[in-house]
């Protein structure tokens, strides 16, 4: 412990979960002096990791860690702090070990509210709030699906966690049920509307909603594990998993043992500086009271540590910091299982006097919005939207301001106000509290010209991202004003942009990279521009891209025509158009995947997927597949993957028109389209959605007229509902609309853009493109149906062109001095009772034909 001499003070955070990490980032930060050294005692066996984004561990195998701290902190893991002794000033450790300190602060978190029912001890019953959690929920559902495959999943909580949780276990093959004591789903953040939307959306993607009704207990089975959950009104749900996700409570243990006061219904009580009674501890995040309130949102415990931060920095100094936790935006918004969900203000504010409620309710496309205003109907005071959320960052900032227009504009997106428009004190970013006024500050004084620039330099956009639409329109407002032109160069060797560069080309009839760059670029190229210049003129049809220089621009997928793995081999994806395939296509599969060892699998997109195919390998086996009709998938390229169905009218008794055949017309007639990023289609056969056509980059849905059309969803790292561009489509006028936005988007679209951030970024949004496609308000329709058709007609298969020019199978070697030798550091394992190639030593070599 210090001596109060020169030397560091000894910080001690208790717990690593966001808030602790965001502390220890924001001291370091200032700490310039190196006033303080750091110990962080996490109980976990990891450092910090990103909770908010707890469900992609699952789903997507995401990498949650959190950035690491620098060499000044000290960050024990697995061994958490069992008691404080405020007398001494020394933390200790389960394992024993003592940490002295000037300053303490808790961040222990809140722990899963688990309701006092019988039962709740059972085997099978989980909580969702680690990774650990994690893992043995999916262990769990592994073995139930294997054991007790009509066994359903239930859900106790319809909060924000709970739907993650719920979505989860569908994802893990579980039938899921989820029960809400609330009358609705998301009660904190949605009103009645709201949430009744809300459950359409989860229901039509077949998971059950019990609202309103309480849980009585939860059933054991003959093997003592649970097995049914027991309403309050008497109904059973047979169930092999259970999930509490039913609410928090504050983690104020050590509080309470080592005497500081907690509130009544928990939570270490704190003032406005986060100083707990003890002037040497501090509590921050979800452990947190203040004022009589516990936060559990990211964007209040990052507040609550960026004020800390700067009462250590002046405890340091020995003075007082005028830091103040003064309350936070609970605003949120998220999208839930496809479904864009959004609260900001206070949206239960129209309940009294004062306020009005403006809504708008559209069964059909499951669209909700609702605002509250004032009762002149000009300040606006908080708000709901459910289904399209695109007006949030927009709508989030002017609250407690005055619209910008009225509330039906509003409503549907008509105030989207200019960077320029917005007072310098409205918060952008709620999570990190940046107003509009440091940003223009940030670009001014620091000379920032893009997005990543802000994110750096003040944070903005850096947690959750919903701002950056909103930071962009600031950023651009600003350069404006300052006459600075930003740059829309593609790279150094190129100072026009991607979709210049694909009119130049269009116009020019230029056909090499090496005389577009002598005539409108400068050096040798590098690998953004290469793959950029390949991808335009693989979409103009310049022939095969293997063919002559064409070949050496390619990426590493397209040099191969198949997907690398991470352990080196490659995959291999015929077509299957519409997912339908005869029995004889799926024997040839099946025979391809045994004759050479590929580990196979179903897509997620009615797809057969072989994995496992070294370089040498590939030619043989699209030999077999070629021979028994199948052709490329363009799984490896940016372009047309597939085009996803339910079974339609043919089949299923909801269906109202045949999605299996526009599927199929549609893939076939797009497939091989390059284009900035890859592509992603579905149709379903009626408003059940089954394909998840809206998730897509473009989706149709059938109508009983006919077809709706949706353009611009994706899913991934940023997911988006696609925006409905018409209804009640003949077949006709369908493809010509699709043809115009596909084209539309490949002539205009920046490199690596796919199509929901090119339609979010284009200027008039959707009714701006309504316009460039029905209304030919640009007059390029008549280019855009010929470079449609010509595409359409001049289409032919990669590897049946591949496997009939010895000159192009040249490449297809792992070795260019030793042809026929495979890889000896991938060696094959059994994975599920497949075979599975793994990499066990040695770097891997990579040879492209020259």
């Amino acid at each position: 412990m210090s001596d109060g001499g020169d030397a560091s003070r000894e910080l001690v955070v208790v717990g690593h979960g966001p808030a602790g990490h965001r502390l220890v980032e924001a001291l370091r930060e200032r700490d310039t002096a190196g006033s303080w050294h750091i110990t962080v005692i996490g109980e976990e066996p990891r450092p910090a990791y990103d909770r908010v984004a707890l469900t992609s561990y699952l789903t997507e195998g995401a990498d949650l860690a959190c950035a690491p701290h620098d060499e000044n902190v000290e960050v024990l893991t697995g061994d958490p702090v069992v008691a404080i002794d405020r007398a001494a000033r020394v933390a200790r450790t389960a394992s024993g070990r003592e940490v002295a300190f000037d300053a303490l602060v808790l961040a222990t978190g809140s722990a899963p509210f688990v309701p006092p029912v019988p039962g709740r001890d059972l085997p099978g019953v989980f909580v969702y709030r680690t990774i650990e959690d994690l893992d043995a929920l999916r262990s769990h559902c592994a073995n139930l699906t294997t054991s007790r495959p009509e066994a359903g999943g239930v859900v106790v909580g319809g909060g924000l966690l709970g739907l993650e949780a719920a979505r989860t276990l569908q994802g893990l093959g579980v039938g899921t049920h989820v029960v809400e004591v609330a009358p609705w789903l998301m009660p904190r953040q949605l009103d009645e509307g709201g949430g009744a939307m809300l459950r359409r959306h989860i229901e039509g993607l077949g998971m059950r909603v019990h609202a309103g009704t309480p849980m009585a207990r939860l059933v054991a089975g003959g093997d003592g594990a649970v097995a049914a959950v027991e309403l309050s009104d008497g109904a059973l749900i047979d169930a092999g998993v259970v999930v509490f996700s039913a609410g928090i409570r504050p983690r104020d243990g050590l509080a309470r043992e080592c005497g500081l006061p907690v509130g009544e219904r928990g939570g270490v009580v704190v003032d406005g500086s986060c100083r707990t009674e003890d002037p040497a501890i501090f509590a921050i995040g979800e452990c947190a009271l203040v004022d009589g309130q516990v936060y559990g949102l990211v964007a209040p415990c990052f507040s609550m540590a960026e004020v800390v931060a700067d009462q250590l920095l002046a405890l340091a100094a020995g003075t007082r910091s005028p830091a103040r936790f003064e309350g936070a935006d609970s605003s949120t918004k998220l999208k839930l299982m496809g479904v864009d969900v959004a609260s900001f203000g206070d949206p239960f504010a129209g309940a009294g006097e004062g306020a009005l409620d403006v809504t708008y309710t559209d069964p059909v496309a499951g669209v909700y919005k609702k605002l509250v205003v004032s009762d002149d109907a000009r300040t606006l005071l908080g708000g709901v939207l459910v289904g399209d959320a695109e007006a949030y960052p927009t709508l989030r900032a002017c609250v407690g301001a005055e619209l910008p227009g009225s509330p039906e504009q509003a409503l549907f997106g008509g105030t989207e106000a200019a960077g320029g428009d917005l007072p310098g004190a409205t918060v952008i970013c709620s999570c990190n509290n940046v107003t509009a006024e440091t940003i223009r500050c940030a670009v001014r004084d620091e000379g920032l010209t893009d997005v990543a620039g802000i994110k750096a330099c003040t944070r903005a956009g850096a947690t959750c991202g919903s701002c950056v639409p909103l930071a962009k329109k600031l950023l651009d407002a600003e350069l404006a004003a300052a006459g600075v032109e930003v740059s829309k160069a593609l790279c150094e060797h190129f100072d026009h942009s991607r979709a210049e560069l694909f009119d130049i080309v269009r116009v020019t009839g230029i056909g090499t990279f090496t005389g577009l760059i002598e005539a409108y670029g400068r050096g040798r190229g590098c690998d953004i521009c290469k793959p950029a210049v390949a991808s335009i003129l693989a979409s103009l049809g310049n022939g095969h891209i293997l063919e002559g220089e064409q070949a050496a621009l390619q990426d590493t997928n397209d040099h191969f025509l198949a997907n690398l793995q991470k352990n080196g081999t490659y995959s291999v994806v015929p077509r299957v158009p519409g997912g339908e395939i005869t029995p004889d296509r799926l024997i040839v599969i099946g025979e391809v995947a045994k004759e050479f060892g590929l580990y196979l699998k179903i897509t997620g997109a009615q797809r057969l997927d072989l994995f496992g195919a070294r370089v040498e390998q590939l030619p043989r086996i699209w030999k077999r597949l070629v021979d028994a009709g199948f052709e490329s998938g363009h799984a490896y390229g940016k372009a047309l993957r597939t085009v996803k169905s339910c079974v339609g009218s043919t089949w299923c008794r909801y269906g109202v028109q045949d999605s299996v055949g526009m599927a199929i017309k549609l893939e076939l007639r797009y497939r091989g389209l390059r284009a900035p990023h890859k592509l992603k289609a579905a149709v379903s056969g009626c408003a059940r959605e089954c394909a998840e056509a809206r998730g897509k980059d473009f989706g149709v849905i059938a109508t009983e007229k006919g077809w709706s059309l949706y353009v611009g969803g994706n899913g991934g790292m940023r997911p988006r509902h696609a925006d409905l561009f018409a209804t009640d489509l003949d077949e006709e006028s369908l493809v010509r609309y699709i043809d115009r936005f596909l084209m539309f988007y490949i002539r205009t679209a920046d490199r690596l853009q796919r199509t929901a951030s090119w339609l979010e970024g284009l200027d008039g949004g959707l009714g701006y493109l309504r316009e460039v496609i029905v209304e030919d308000r640009l007059g390029i329709c008549a280019e855009l149906d010929a470079a449609m058709e010509r595409h359409v007609g001049s289409y032919s298969d990669e590897w049946r062109d591949t496997l009939n020019d010895p000159e192009k199978l040249s490449r297809f070697v792992s070795f260019v001095n030793a042809p026929d030798t495979p890889d000896p550091s991938i060696v094959f394992a059994p994975e599920r009772e497949q075979i599975k190639p793994v990499l066990v030593a040695g770097p891997r070599l990579e040879v492209a034909a020259r």
